[in-house]
């Protein structure tokens, strides 16, 4: 189970890689310790002869044991019990799946965050600096901040940005002297939007932070737009922008506008032009020269040709507002200037130019409070589908951390297929027969039912994490089911098949609840997020709990059932 997963790349490799040699390695230990230490171990510290096994004892003294050879005769007389059982599960496993919450990485309180701002678009720096004393002062007035620190023109990365973004990194109080880390970071945008209403802001804790900016995509929601007609992008951008903004859930809406300053077009007159003796691409070539300087020579390279620009100083350029004065050489040598056959128009507040596989582009993010990422997406797509987009002449496609739970997502299931093949194949090798394979890997997947019951009723969304959790449930349930059907492989040699299959349930019966029992133990700590950075594996823990919870019935009573079914009629 845990071999495919040492193939995922991306951030679900970077988690499962180590948790899949951690795990692989400790497996094959304990099996050499288990073949080799404890039968020696064993020898000399137990006295056999007067230690007695506990599943020796006789049914009627055995009231746990008693009760389930009774359910399992019973079953056995009327097989069809077994479907009334499975399909309210098969129900309610439906139920839960469609009502799960979905989402990429496990919800956690990491007792810190980071607030991204952003000011107006040309802010002085000294003007920032005020705006951001503002900020400090509500984060200082919030009793559950510990400390912060701020950065100026400097991402948490060490990348350098504009004077008029920055970020803050907060850190918290201990967790059981402050409200939980969600309200915090509710309470502090809320004010932040109140009482500076010239900042934006974006607050992720620490590791989303992190791994969007890894990734490229720190946003939830993350809608990009492409337009064959470049200009008609921002004021479609606006109406999307609007649009989510209307979800429930959805906040630090920006519509993917980034002004970069004003823009100076030169209009040349060709009919001026002629007079002067040249043509607009003459003027267009000698200004582009003055301004950008032009390749002299070309120095050569290992694997390539580096160009050598020569330009102007910048003290001897000359300002927009002078470009009209500047002398242009006409082929026959005379000089006239810029202004006599171009006019300049200044545009204002032009937006920066961003492009995905070479088309313009402009992208919409967001992100989410109080939702799970999976409804949110929903809703999003059917206020896309209102704007009618394709009609508009535009695409878009949905990036964010919602594409990278959908990667991730289609590679746990490629490693959840490959894991099934796998042991299918181990089965048919082990046993040398199809049917028992089928038997043992059905009642492995309906044990995947009870993983989406699991976290519905706890609350708790599928992530990544929790689909880890379901892909080892089907190892181990698979292993819980070895346990039993090699038990009745080697007494079916001896004795009749179905006494054999009656045999085996009685004889396993303690191993696979004690096995069992103890996972079960180890995992409920993890199951209720209880220490630090348990938050981080409680998905996986209630995974396993589940479907072990599941499969400990279906092993012990239904596997028995369903074996006999295959086997021929007793001749009368």
């Amino acid at each position: 189970m845990f071999f495919p997963l040492a193939f995922l790349s991306g951030v679900t490799g970077a988690f499962f890689k180590a948790l899949s040699i951690t795990m692989g390695s400790a497996l094959v230990i304990s099996y050499l310790f288990t073949a080799f230490a404890v039968p020696i171990l064993a020898h000399l510290i137990i006295d056999f002869d007067k230690w007695q096994d506990p599943a020796s004892v006789p049914d009627g003294k055995d009231g746990f044991g008693h009760l389930h050879r009774a359910l399992l005769d019973r079953l056995f007389r009327k097989p069809w019990l077994i479907l009334a059982g499975v399909l309210p599960l098969l129900v309610l496993g439906w139920v839960a799946y469609t009502h799960v919450g979905t989402g990429f990485m496990p919800a956690m309180d990491e007792g810190g965050f980071v607030i991204d701002y952003r000011t107006e678009p040309g802010t002085s720096l000294a003007e920032t600096n005020r705006e951001l004393l503002q900020i400090e002062d509500i984060i200082k007035a919030t009793p559950d901040v510990r400390t912060f620190s701020r950065r100026t023109g400097l991402g948490l990365g060490g990348d350098f940005s504009e004077p008029n973004t920055g970020d803050f990194f907060v850190r918290l109080k201990p967790a059981g002297a402050r409200r939980p880390i969600e309200e915090v970071m509710a309470s502090i945008r809320k004010k932040i939007k109140r009482d500076v209403p010239g900042v934006d802001v974006e607050l992720a804790q620490l590791m989303e932070d992190l791994i969007g900016d890894l990734t490229g995509v720190p946003q939830p929601i993350d809608i990009k737009l492409f337009a064959a007609d470049p200009s008609k992008l921002v004021p479609e951008a606006n109406k999307v922008a609007a649009a989510i903004g209307e979800i429930p859930g959805v906040v630090e809406i920006r519509n993917g506008v980034t002004l970069a300053g004003d823009s100076l077009a030169m209009h040349i007159d060709p009919a001026a032009a002629a007079l002067e003796g040249v043509d607009p691409a003459q003027i267009t070539d000698a200004v582009t020269a003055y301004l950008n300087g032009s390749v002299a020579t070309e120095i050569p390279e290992t694997l390539k040709q580096v160009g050598v620009r020569v330009w102007l100083p910048p003290d001897m350029k000359r300002r927009e507002s002078q470009l009209a004065a500047l002398p242009i050489r006409a082929p026959d040598g005379h000089l006239f200037p810029l202004g006599r056959v171009a006019a300049f128009t200044v545009n204002a507040g032009q937006p920066e130019i961003d492009r995905d596989n070479l088309q313009r582009t402009v992208a919409v993010t967001a992100r989410i409070e109080g939702r799970d990422l999976g409804s949110t997406i929903t809703d999003v797509k059917k206020a896309l589908q209102h704007l009618h987009l394709g009609a508009s002449g535009f695409t878009y496609e949905l990036g964010g951390l919602y594409k990278q739970q959908q990667i991730a997502f289609a590679g746990l299931a490629k490693v959840f297929v490959a894991a099934l093949v796998a042991e299918f194949i181990l089965l048919l090798f082990l046993y040398e027969a199809f049917w028992l394979p089928v038997i043992i890997l059905g009642s492995s997947l309906l044990s995947t039912t009870a993983v989406f019951t699991g976290l519905w009723i706890s609350n708790v969304e599928l992530n990544i994490t929790a689909m880890m959790g379901m892909t080892m449930i089907v190892g181990i349930s698979t292993e819980m089911a070895i346990f039993y059907v090699s038990e009745y492989t080697e007494l079916a040699g001896k004795m009749p098949r179905r006494e054999a299959l009656l045999e085996a349930a009685r004889n396993r019966l303690r191993p696979i609840l004690m096995t069992s029992l103890a996972a079960i133990l180890t995992l409920l700590p993890l199951a209720f997020a209880l220490g630090q950075g348990a938050a981080m594996q409680q998905p996986l823990a209630i995974a396993i709990i589940a479907g072990l919870l599941l499969q400990l019935p279906l092993v012990l009573l239904a596997m028995p059932v369903l074996i006999g079914l295959t086997l021929p009629k007793p001749s009368s």
